[in-house]
């Protein structure tokens, strides 16, 4: 073999390596012109005259816009759902005072159906952005908000809650600022978590499109473009055609978001995973694997970084260099501020005027009106609890197996996101036509329609939990040849522990939140409900009865209220101090 032929390889795979970056950095450059064009045309259009229904073409050519206006609302209300998640979990982890305050406050508002949030929602948006669409399109995104948010506070506030005490420890011992502390153990400790529950917190976004994009209030109407209302008027005609063309565009949304942006988080989320020992199964992505050989993406975020972080933490360094290390358990006990106490006085001056609004709107309740209430709201707390069951069954072995084993994941986890994302309203009506073929009512029917809407919250929670058990105390489990009853009590259910009571509290919110379809739905012509708070609300929206739908918000919050403080609350502080993991 000549010499020409036989370096002729090697060439070939230098210029292979030389050139894909090119093609990498102009990909980038691509969908970052694409984002910027999408960002002017909706600024275009949030700028014009209002316009509170616009007509919902069932072409095939119109889904393309549809699912480009769905899309920005959608990402608009993650982002906007994950800066409240981290800040509100970071001020309730790190605040006793008012941390149980702040914890059932969460747990009542992620329990709360959109519904509820729907009328004062959007009609302090449309009076606060008045003439323009932007008001309406605020309005929608904050309900979708409502439906994104409360898993990732969770799940944020959870994890805060049980870092390793060594952990915090060394950070003390190293006079970490704050700051410090937050982007160097808190947030990486966090993001496994993070990343699982924002999967489910999109999906949760999808389910509540349809409800959001397009809905009446009172003697309103409010419809919006987008892949939500194509959704639910192609179901409303029986346009079957549509609807099948609608719910492939979700799926081909939802695959490409796995494979762009899921599915490389969560290769680079496995480095911060808590083991001592390097597990031999990782996660892999070949986008991820693209975007590390980006010129652009490598170097320009690195240069910008460098130029921030090095001269942030200095001056940090210097101010903590002289203060003395306090020990974690001595707390120094503080006077309330001046402007804490304005603060407080200002809260309770607007939950007083609240609370007196509220008495004079439910004088128009009547004493059947309430029967009608509780006995709803026993049902619905039935079908709740029902559905918790139900998906727990299934959720955990499969979560489980899934955490496990990382090929199984890479086949499993976009069909299940798949199944989570595509939303389930959507799918309503077919069960509804079922159902009633098969001479069966919503009364049982709806248990299985709230299972759409909860189950996906236990499992991608449950994966999460697998897939932070250290490989040391696996391997370690192998070693000692346990059982498969000594590996679930002593290891898998105390390692999830803690995400499982996540998934679980807000697949308890995701029911809820469900009970509003499953108990009340338009069949064509045709009504189909069932007794239950959900039904009353549906109804109490449709007909503009405001006293009827607080009185059923109340009650759901003091159902809320007593599960938290018998139920959820033990099991959270079950889970920060005996199911803590410690090296």
């Amino acid at each position: 073999m000549s010499l020409q032929h036989r370096f002729r390889p090697l060439a070939s795979s230098l210029v292979m390596r030389s050139t894909w970056p090119v093609f990498i950095d102009a990909g980038v450059a691509a969908c970052g012109l694409a984002i910027f064009f999408t960002i002017v045309h909706m600024g275009a259009y949030w700028m014009q005259a209002p316009i509170p229904v616009v007509p919902i073409s069932h072409s095939i050519r119109a889904l393309p816009a549809y699912a480009a206006y769905s899309i920005v609302r959608i990402a608009i209300a993650y982002l906007l759902s994950l800066i409240f998640a981290i800040s509100y979990g970071y001020l309730a982890a790190y605040n006793p005072r008012v941390e149980a305050w702040m914890i059932a406050t969460l747990d009542i508002l992620q329990s709360i159906p959109v519904l509820s949030f729907l009328p004062p929602v959007v009609l302090a948006m449309v009076a606060l952005v008045p003439g323009h669409q932007l008001g309406i399109e605020l309005g929608v995104i904050l309900l979708i908000f409502t439906g994104q948010v409360w898993n990732l506070a969770f799940s944020f506030y959870t994890s805060l809650k049980t870092i390793p005490r060594e952990m915090l420890e060394a950070s003390t011992i190293f006079r970490y600022s704050a700051w410090q502390r937050f982007w160097q153990l808190e947030m990486p400790y966090a993001t496994i978590g993070l990343v699982w529950n924002s999967i489910v917190s999109v999906a949760g976004g999808w389910f509540a499109l349809i409800a959001c994009e397009m809905f009446t209030m009172g003697d309103r109407s409010f419809q919006l473009p987008g892949l939500g209302s194509y959704l639910q008027t192609a179901a409303s005609s029986g346009d079957i055609h549509a609807l099948l063309a609608g719910i492939a565009t979700v799926i081909l949304i939802v695959v490409a978001t796995d494979q762009i942006l899921w599915r490389p988080l969560i290769a680079w989320s496995d480095k911060f995973k808590f083991e001592q020992v390097e597990s031999d199964d990782r996660v892999a992505s070949p986008i991820l694997e693209l975007l590390r050989r980006s010129t652009v993406l490598q170097s320009v975020p690195r240069r910008i970084w460098t130029q921030i972080e090095e001269p942030l933490y200095r001056r940090l360094a210097a101010s903590h260099r002289a203060e003395p290390t306090q020990p974690l358990d001595e707390t120094v006990p503080s006077r309330p501020s001046l402007r804490l106490w304005m603060l407080a006085i200002a809260v309770a001056a607007a939950v007083s005027w609240g609370a007196w609004q509220g008495l004079l709107l439910l004088r128009g309740v009547s004493w059947a009106d309430l029967r009608l209430l509780l006995a709803g709201a026993g049902a619905t707390f039935l079908r709740v609890n029902a559905s918790l069951l139900i998906s727990a069954l299934w959720t955990i072995p499969v979560g489980v197996a899934i955490g496990f084993n990382p090929r199984l994941a890479r086949f499993v986890q976009p069909v299940a996101q798949i199944l989570a994302s595509v939303p389930a309203t959507a799918f309503f009506p077919i069960l509804l036509i079922g159902l009633v073929k098969l001479g069966g009512g919503l009364g049982i029917g709806s248990v299985a329609l709230m299972l759409l809407g909860t189950q996906w919250y236990i499992l991608f929670n449950v994966i999460a939990g697998a897939m932070s058990i250290p490989s040391d105390l696996r391997e370690a489990a192998s070693l000692y040849q346990f059982t498969r009853w000594q590996r679930w009590t002593t290891l898998i259910l105390p390692g999830i522990f803690p995400y499982l009571i996540t998934g679980m509290v807000t697949a308890s919110g995701g029911a809820w939140n469900a009970s509003v379809f499953a108990e009340y739905s338009h069949l064509g012509n045709q009504t189909l409900s069932t007794i239950g708070l959900g039904a009353q609300i549906d109804a109490a929206t449709d007909h503009g009865q405001f006293p009827l739908l607080l009185l059923a918000t109340i009650l759901i919050s003091l159902m809320v209220v007593s599960m938290n403080r018998l139920v959820w609350r033990r099991l959270y502080h079950l889970a920060e101090t005996r199911f803590k993991l410690e090296g």
